[in-house]
């Protein structure tokens, strides 16, 4: 009930950008067919004639902040969308006004706990950059040192929290109502996206992750994380050193400062594969308008809102897959991929052997030519084909190389990802097979195995207490049987309705013999209103049996 105006406000939206029946399959009507209705939003043939995903995206710029968002995660799922998809949801961008300038000097004075005056000695009220989620102010502080203060929107918490509860709701329901789509878990992929939402929204975990890029590029000259001022930072506002450099959108520049395209170029993309493949964070959005150019050839990145883990074994795994790819071996390629399959059912033979079909595309192309992003796209199309869904950092991964790789193009046409990831990917296979590691893994395997068996006596144990008090318990996950207790629900409901409206009949037939107590139209007032009340409960069930006859 809380979320209702909310609801019923992205029901208008949906509807009028010809989503409705998406909804109604759903089973929504009360909140999004009934919405058209009421508002007599008619989707003419001008809309329909605009391809679904160019409507989606419209509709999740006019939402806000969460859907662009939802939209901005959507579009590194290359395994689930196909590319007219993804384009689009790369096209959403935050159109929104920046907060009044009157009322930004009291917001950041309100994060800081102090007057504005007390930290800094100039601050410019127009925002340099403005999101839906936060915008960026220029100011100095009172030592003179430059910094850009990020400042989060007010009352944007409740409303994306709002909206990540009615997603959930939604994830649920086309889980349960659309059989088809339930291999691409889309409570998982909604799950996701609130974990990264809510840690975009937290600008003191943003500040963290900076810490951490910094920490790990400590020792490269020409690698820059800008420094967080603690000081002054929080959840609501992040103060930062001020970037001033050449924007990555802004080639032209290049040739005036004295940079090399080249080499920044593949600095870049050494720095993206230290973070993916050395140190397992990683920026999850490299493109341009995350990148600064700066004197001796120095790259600085930006915007940490947006970031990937890796795991040591998933790490292992993207190596085991690089090294098959770099060896052309079909088998080993194959296998890997399928590690990644999770829950989802694979006819391997077929997906091996359109794995080996895909490979003979790129059986004589050099190794220092291959195309990556070309690559990846074709893995995801033979894997969506498949019906594989990625796991969440694997498709984030994804999306950062191909994102990457554009980003070398553009500074360098000659530029190959492959060039820079072969050393990374020799360097550790050797680190895998190096005596010292090989020791250090058979010793934890062989602690792992000790631990298991030390504690096997104790769970036959307890798994027999269970059995002889009757706690042993097999859970069994069906996926259409809260559906299933549903429509129970609403049988009983429409059963009890009218049980009731019988006894309003022939209660108010019995008042209605009797010449007493307040009269309506010469009837018995008492009588006439259990008549009229029968009615409307009548006309109540006969709409609700009519209306679940059409969904079924």
């Amino acid at each position: 009930m809380r979320d209702l105006p909310r609801l019923r406000e992205i029901s208008a939206i949906l509807v009028r950008h010809g989503l409705g029946r998406f909804a109604e399959r759903l089973g929504l009507p009360s909140a999004m067919a009934q919405m058209a209705k009421l508002l007599r939003h008619e989707t003419t043939e001008t809309v329909t004639a605009i391809p679904t995903p160019v409507r989606l995206r419209l509709a999740f710029e006019e939402l806000g902040p969460t859907f662009i968002k939802l939209g901005q995660i959507l579009s590194t799922r290359v395994d689930v969308f196909p590319p007219e998809w993804i384009t689009e949801f790369e096209k959403l961008q935050n159109r929104v006004p920046p907060i009044p300038a009157l009322q930004v000097a009291p917001l950041i004075s309100k994060a800081l706990g102090r007057p504005l005056d007390e930290v800094f000695d100039a601050f410019e009220a127009q925002p340099i950059g403005a999101a839906s989620i936060a915008q960026v102010h220029r100011a100095r502080l009172k030592n003179g040192t430059p910094v850009a203060i990020k400042l989060r929107r007010p009352a944007i918490v409740a409303k994306v929290e709002a909206d990540l509860r009615i997603l959930d709701h939604i994830a649920y329901l086309i889980e349960m109502e659309f059989p088809e789509t339930r291999h691409y878990h889309a409570r998982e992929i909604v799950a996701q996206f609130a974990r990264s939402l809510k840690r975009e929204l937290d600008l003191a975990a943003e500040g963290r992750g900076m810490d951490r890029f910094a920490r790990d590029f400590k020792d490269d000259p020409h690698v820059v994380v800008p420094k967080v001022y603690w000081d002054f930072s929080n959840s609501e506002i992040n103060v930062q050193d001020y970037i001033e450099g050449i924007p990555g959108g802004r080639l032209d520049l290049l040739p005036e400062a004295g940079l090399d395209a080249g080499l920044l170029a593949r600095r870049g993309a050494d720095a993206v594969l230290k973070m993916i493949l050395i140190n397992g964070f990683f920026h999850a959005d490299p493109h341009p308008g995350n990148v600064f150019y700066l004197p001796d050839n120095r790259i600085a990145f930006i915007d940490f809102g947006m970031v990937g883990r890796l795991s040591h074994v998933r790490r292992d795994e993207i190596v085991d897959l690089l090294s098959a790819l770099a060896r052309r071996d079909e088998r080993a390629m194959a296998e890997a991929l399928i590690e990644w399959t999770g829950r989802n059912p694979v006819d391997e033979q077929r997906f091996a052997y359109d794995v080996s079909e895909l490979m003979f595309q790129y059986e004589h192309v050099p190794l220092g030519q291959l195309n990556i992003s070309q690559l990846i796209n074709d893995i995801m199309a033979l894997i969506r084909d498949h019906g594989i869904v990625l796991p969440a950092d694997l498709a984030m991964l994804f999306k950062a190389l191909v994102t990457l790789e554009g980003l070398g193009r553009q500074l360098d046409p000659e530029f190959y990802l492959v060039d820079q990831l072969a050393p990374f990917v020799r360097d550790l296979v050797k680190a895998r097979y190096h005596p010292k590691a090989i020791a250090r893994k058979g010793k934890q395997s062989l602690l792992d195995g000790i631990t298991m068996l030390s504690g096997l006596p104790h769970d036959m144990v307890r798994m027999a207490r269970d059995i002889r008090q009757g706690k042993f318990r097999i859970n069994l996950d069906l996926a259409r049987l809260d559906s299933f207790g549903r429509q129970i629900d609403k049988s009983a409901n429409r059963l009890t309705m009218g049980i009731v409206t019988g006894c309003l009949i022939i209660g108010s037939s019995i008042v209605m013999t009797v010449n007493a107590g307040p009269m309506l139209f010469g009837l018995p007032l008492f009588g006439f209103l259990g008549f009229m009340v029968a009615m409307l409960n009548s006309l109540w069930l006969i709409f609700s049996i009519w209306r679940a006859g059409k969904e079924y």
